[in-house]
C-alpha cells in the first residue's frame, strides 16, 4: 500500500534552514507529482509546492526563492529545504501524492521557527 514517511522537522530559529524528507513507497514513485502540504494551528492545510514527475516545481508565492523541492528517484524520496525560515512557516508538514485518484498522506512532521 501506499505509504509516505515524513522526517527532518524541527525547532530552528528564524532565518535558519531545515531540509525535509519524505520517503514513499507502495507505487512508482518517480511517475507521480509529489507535493508538500502544511497546516498551521487553526488554518487550513496550505499547498507549500510541489514536483512534477519530470522535475518541474511550483511553489506558493509565500515560500518563494526561499524553498525548493527535490526529489532523487533512485531513493523514492522527496525533499522541502526550507531557508530563510519564519516564525510564519511554523507548522505541520505533510508529503503528499494523489494515487489512482485518491489522495495520500505522510504522518506529517512539526516545524517551530522560534523569533
Amino acid at each position: 500500500q501506499v505509504q509516505l514517511v515524513e522526517t527532518g522537522g524541527g525547532l530552528v530559529q528564524a532565518g535558519g534552514s531545515l531540509r525535509l524528507s519524505c520517503a514513499a513507497s507502495g507505487f512508482t514513485f518517480s511517475s507521480y507529482t509529489m507535493g508538500w502540504y502544511r497546516q498551521a494551528p487553526g488554518k487550513e492545510r496550505e499547498l507549500v509546492g510541489r514536483i512534477s514527475s519530470g522535475g518541474s516545481t511550483w511553489y506558493a508565492d509565500s515560500v518563494k526563492g526561499r524553498f525548493t523541492i527535490s526529489r532523487d528517484n533512485a531513493k523514492n524520496t522527496v525533499y522541502l529545504q526550507m531557508n530563510s525560515l519564519k516564525p510564519e512557516d511554523t507548522a505541520v508538514y505533510y508529503c503528499n501524492v494523489r494515487v489512482r485518484g485518491i489522495d495520500r498522506w505522510g504522518q506529517g512532521t512539526q516545524v517551530t521557527v522560534s523569533s
